[in-house]
């Protein structure tokens, strides 16, 4: 362990009922750093004790505490003053989501942490327009409706944006008066644990927000089927939030799913090349690729295509990779070894199937033996079914598919089983909105890439999933309808 890492990030424990506890059981992992392969930290392992302690923490502050009595007017003020938490502590969880993940210093500073405290401050502000309505009902009684909230929410995480994609659910969630119960993935629990710590010191009563660590299978399972969650909110996998989805229909809980894609951004012959390539470039590199709505399919026309690909190999072969806390770093490691392995295999299933290994595939040059790198990967000659092209990958792999008229690409683009981002690159305006009309997802960028506002709500078609997130869409999932009925006779 080195010393740096050593006074950077404390060991972790469970935060429940307002505080921070270990595990009954006492057991701990390390948490890794992937550019390095050397332990961060000591974390506490919960079980399903743990988790029943949370749920019921959760359930108590909700019944019985504080949070109900609350206004809206103070509840709102909590989460601006959150969000003024978060920016106070930026540069800790800037490094915490760095160290933890292996994402670039300069994309945890200026994306992850404001993007997150922006998005508490938006619903901090929307929370007083949750008033219900009058309606009519007769001359002898009136009806008015209530938006009330769910109850208790339990929220799955994944690893690749801890701090964002937890917020994207736990913002909304106490906006509308629910409490949560929050499992992060195991492999980066370290940002949730510093904003736990902040939502506490934002005066947040005790239960109202809490946190369990551990075997994400078991504790996820747990939280999908207790009688105790009352909704449940994933991001992750299709193929384990299938498995979710079937657990909490014991219990007929409200469910949503924000799972898997395989988004498709298609360059017209008409583009303009220069940006295309730029934009290309991040949607499918960004993060290394650990980014559910990554560009990971390239759809060039042919007329183009030979010209965008040699800019791109050229951009993906003069990439800094390294240690993600240097400011000049863009791409680091995989999160952890687990998919590094999975991405690995997609490599050589790649060129199994017939596509061209254009570039990268390798460890970097340069990089910490010990650290997780992979050089940004380009596969051209790709068709259409080729599992590369159909399957997620989740990491800095790119696949390229020739196409000749837009109908052609259209079909492409939506012929995965997935829905959650697609783009495209014209200069005809026409062209541009009838195109974005005809793709199955649920967000569309034309001209760009991952571009993203607090008030813009994104989620999925087909198997990536159900449910929306961000704005005034995102908090309706965490709320619920009362009709109440008056005689005034």
């Amino acid at each position: 362990m080195t010393t740096e890492a050593i006074q950077t990030v404390s060991d972790g424990e469970l935060f429940i009922g307002g505080r921070f506890r270990p595990a009954r059981a006492g057991a701990v992992v390390e948490d890794i750093n992937p550019a390095t392969g050397a332990p961060l930290c000591r974390v506490a392992w919960a079980d399903e004790t743990d988790l029943d302690d949370a749920v019921q923490a959760a359930r108590t502050a909700f019944d019985e505490g504080p949070w109900p009595a609350m206004t809206l007017k103070e509840r709102g003020e909590l989460l601006i003053r959150i969000a003024e938490g978060m920016r106070e502590r930026a540069d800790e969880l800037a490094l915490r989501e760095t160290l933890d993940v292996g994402k670039p210093i300069t994309f945890s500073r200026g994306f992850d942490v404001p993007a997150a405290a922006d998005l508490f401050a938006y619903y901090g502000g929307m929370v007083q327009q949750l008033e219900g309505a009058a309606r009519a009902a007769g001359q002898s009684s009136f009806a008015y409706t209530r938006r009330e909230p769910v109850g208790v929410v339990g929220a799955i995480t994944p690893f690749n944006f801890p701090l964002n994609l937890a917020i994207n659910k736990i913002a909304p969630a106490l906006a509308a008066g629910n409490t949560v119960v929050h499992k992060p993935a195991e492999q980066t629990p370290l940002s949730t644990l510093l904003l736990a710590e902040i939502i506490a010191d934002a005066g947040t009563p005790a239960g109202v927000y809490n946190v369990v660590l551990g075997d994400g299978p078991l504790l996820g399972g747990r939280l999908a089927e207790h009688p105790g969650v009352d909704k449940l909110a994933f991001t992750g996998s299709t193929a384990t939030g299938k498995l979710l989805i079937g657990k909490a229909a014991g219990t007929l809980k409200k469910v949503t799913v924000e799972l898997g894609g395989k988004g498709a951004n298609i360059v017209f012959g008409d583009a303009d090349l220069d940006a295309a390539a730029q934009a290309a470039f991040q949607a499918a590199f960004f993060n290394a690729g650990q980014f559910c709505m990554s560009g990971s399919r390239l759809l060039v026309h042919r007329s183009v295509h030979d010209e965008l690909v040699d800019r791109l190999v050229r951009l993906a072969e003069a990439t800094k990779i390294g240690d993600p806390r240097e400011p000049e770093t863009q791409l680091g490691p995989i999160a952890h070894q687990e998919q590094l392995d999975k991405v690995s295999q997609y490599l050589r299933i790649g060129q199994e199937e017939g596509a061209t290994l254009r570039t990268g595939g390798r460890r970097p040059d340069g990089t910490d033996d010990r650290g997780l790198f992979l050089s940004p990967t380009i596969f051209t000659d790709v068709r259409p079914g080729m599992r590369i092209e159909q399957e997620e990958i989740f990491g800095p792999v790119l696949s390229v598919l020739r196409f000749d008229t837009d109908d052609e690409a259209v079909a492409i683009a939506n012929g995965t089983p997935y829905g959650l981002a697609a783009g495209l690159h014209t200069r005809d305006l026409k062209r541009a909105h009838r195109t974005a009309s005809r793709l199955q997802a649920g967000i569309v960028w034309i001209n760009t890439w991952g571009q993203f506002e607090s008030s813009t709500p994104f989620g999925g078609y087909k198997q990536s999933g159900y449910g929306r997130e961000l704005g005034p869409e995102g908090i309706e999932e965490y709320l619920q309808y009362k009709t109440v009925f008056v005689n005034v006779d």
